[in-house]
């Protein structure tokens, strides 16, 4: 009997430590899906407007949760960690955390991977976002993922990885598609 006890109490421990640890918690507020708080903090990390009650923001929590936790890592090309990545290199993490798919390493690969092509206004939250930022305004060379009302999330070259809004004028200037992952 004291096994049984034993083993359900581990169980319900263990439960209780996984359900705990995923990032943003659910609220127990009627009408709530996430924790008001948490949400809030959220929200001024990344620059964006979250909500606690809205379904779209509910649905893409994980994606908020896991890209805010790279926010201020250094640039590094070729880099894959938090001492430093590339924007490829955080597409790729990004994407293989949240999505569970593994995506091409390369801007280049990426950028040519099948995907849904995708204008600006069509936008959706875990979208690609690419840009042609040489010499070569033809050539795609960066790339960064959609969030929402026109920000997405990136590794820029000088300031690491950071939320960018597409009404800048470089990326205005630089914009070359956007894709969706299937």
């Amino acid at each position: 009997m004291s096994k049984y006890l034993i083993t359900n109490c581990s169980v319900l421990i263990l439960f209780v430590i996984l359900m705990s640890s995923c990032g943003v918690q659910r609220s127990s507020q009627p009408g709530a899906l996430y924790d008001p708080k948490e949400v809030a903090d959220l929200s001024r990390k990344l620059g964006i407007e979250l909500s606690n009650i809205n379904k779209d923001d509910d649905k893409n929590m994980g994606l908020y949760a896991e890209s805010s936790l790279w926010l201020g890592v250094p640039y590094r090309y070729g880099g894959q960690t938090r001492k430093g990545l590339d924007c490829s290199g955080f597409a790729s993490i990004i994407f293989q955390k949240v999505y569970g798919k593994k995506l091409p390493r390369s801007t280049n690969d990426l950028a040519d991977m099948k995907m849904h092509h995708v204008s600006k206004g069509s936008l959706r939250t875990g979208d690609l976002v690419f840009f042609a930022t040489t010499g070569n305004k033809k050539k795609i060379s960066h790339v960064g993922i959609y969030l929402k009302d026109d920000w997405f999330i990136h590794a820029s070259t000088s300031n690491g990885v950071i939320v960018s809004s597409l009404k800048e004028d470089y990326y205005k200037r630089t914009w070359k598609k956007g894709g969706r992952v299937r």
